[in-house]
């Protein structure tokens, strides 16, 4: 009796173990080991001993823990824990230390490398209904993040120079290349927001690899330098940029393709830029053809010089386009709060950045599996419902992978559609008033000091 008593919990203890596999803290194991992303993982798998944090399962907690609204690593270790004991395994110590040293010994590399081929893997098979007349659109823009406020960030990304010391944050500087019609990112690249070399332009200079011949580069006015535009020749990428505000556009010069549209010649530039070699000025060509066009009140520069090929509304509607990198960063800054990081260290804090951009473009590959199964647009989904819908499904005990399972978490991601507003004008200003506090305008120890000396100053009213 007692034997069938304990073969029977055995029996369900499996079942307990195989069931908590499929719904613990790591909702992106799933992903990580498909037959896709898994020989990305293996490669870059550092030799490690067992440990009661192995790689992989560390990778999948830190992305857990950037998709959490709380985002504290003691959160995602509670998860580890009550996992264990839902799989009938005994509970561990629920201190955050042996978490944090793993993270710590995961690979940068490891991360940054599958963010690269999480987006190649999107861009590369994406059916030819998703690309812009056949071609690969890539978006490239920059915004910059926060992080704590230690000794060790401040070296590596100061703060703004126009703050006292001690009272602001250390900001790094963040461009990325976002594939339109994915929306997943393709490369980044990270440094100060002051610096020689630390500019946008600067940081761009470091992707120019992520773009090959047939590619269309698609970008606000910062980018729309001739250095830029030549290199980009050189390569058989075309680009479209808004015209840069340092440039006058004289319409009645050049070869006339319409109203307001004609082709010019620019001339190189007479002054070397600091950041260049002798060498490599040399090597750019006297001059490059490029087309101007206006279209409303903006003047657009592109490669694309043939107006029977590329019309020139087919160039506005493209240059529209350009606004969803905007709605990309802010998906992944504010949806998913990369708007401030939280680690101590300038490594760690690259490290999570990149697990950041790791979470969107798994997002992103969930969004454009229901795209297919549902004949849409990726850039139809609403990357938040996406989001919400992935948590709330991969908790739920009673679901599984299995295949009816799958398809009713796309349907539910398919459901909710997002754009067709154009012409949408909303003021830039916040309605809500901020609290009555004032800003901390010295070190918080000196501020400290302050109120043990003279108390708190009066509330404001």
């Amino acid at each position: 009796m007692r034997s069938n008593f304990k073969r029977q919990c055995a029996v369900q203890q499996r079942g307990i173990a195989k069931q908590a596999q499929r719904i613990d803290a790591n909702h992106f194991f799933n992903l990580l080991t498909g037959p896709e992303l898994l020989d990305v993982v293996e490669e870059q798998l550092p030799e490690h001993r067992e440990r009661l944090y192995p790689p992989t399962q560390v990778l999948a907690m830190f992305l857990a823990q950037a998709m959490s609204a709380d985002g504290s690593c003691q959160q995602v270790v509670n998860e580890a824990i009550v996992s264990r004991l839902v799989s009938g395994m005994s509970a561990v110590s629920a201190s955050t230390g042996g978490y944090c040293i793993a993270r710590q010994r995961l690979p940068e590399q490891m991360v940054s490398e599958l963010v690269r081929h999480s987006g190649r893997l999107l861009c590369e098979r994406v059916p030819e209904a998703w690309r812009w007349r056949g071609r690969t659109v890539k978006l490239v823009d920059g915004s910059t993040v926060s992080m704590p406020d230690t000794e060790a960030n401040q070296a590596r990304f100061p703060q703004h120079g126009k703050q006292r010391p001690g009272a602001g944050c250390p900001l790094a500087r963040v461009v990325g290349v976002i594939s339109l019609s994915t929306g997943a990112v393709l490369e980044a690249a990270l440094g100060p927001i002051k610096g020689k070399g630390t500019g946008e332009y600067g940081l761009y200079r470091q992707l120019r690899g992520s773009f090959v011949a047939g590619d269309v580069v698609l970008a606000d006015a910062y980018f729309c330098s001739y250095f830029l535009i030549a290199d980009l020749l050189s390569r058989g990428v075309d680009g479209l940029f808004e015209q840069h505000g340092g440039r006058r556009t004289d319409f009645a010069t050049g070869k006339q393709l319409g109203v307001r549209d004609h082709v010019v010649s620019w001339s190189k530039p007479g002054n070397k830029p600091s950041w260049m070699s002798r060498e490599d000025y040399l090597a750019y060509p006297d001059e490059i053809t490029v087309r101007e066009l206006k279209v409303g009140k903006k003047v657009l520069v592109t490669t694309l010089l043939e107006p029977r090929a590329v019309p020139k509304g087919a160039l506005e509607e493209l240059f529209w386009c350009r606004w969803d990198v905007e709605l990309d960063l802010r998906n992944i800054k504010s949806t998913l709060g990369m708007d401030s990081l939280r680690c101590k260290t300038p490594q760690m804090c690259e490290k999570e950045l990149w697990v950041y951009l790791l979470a969107y473009n798994l997002i992103r590959l969930l969004m454009a599996e229901a795209a297919l199964r549902f004949d849409l647009l990726p850039r139809q989904l609403s990357f938040k419902h996406t989001l919400q819908v992935w948590i709330a499904w991969s908790q739920r005990q009673f679901l599984s992978a299995a295949a009816e399972d799958t398809a009713n978490l796309f349907m539910l991601i398919a459901h909710v559609r997002v754009g067709g507003r154009p012409g949408r004008v909303e003021p830039r200003a916040v309605k809500r008033r901020p609290k009555w506090y004032p800003r901390l305008q010295k070190p918080r120890w000196q501020a400290r000091e302050d109120i043990r000396k003279h108390g708190h100053p009066e509330k404001l009213i």
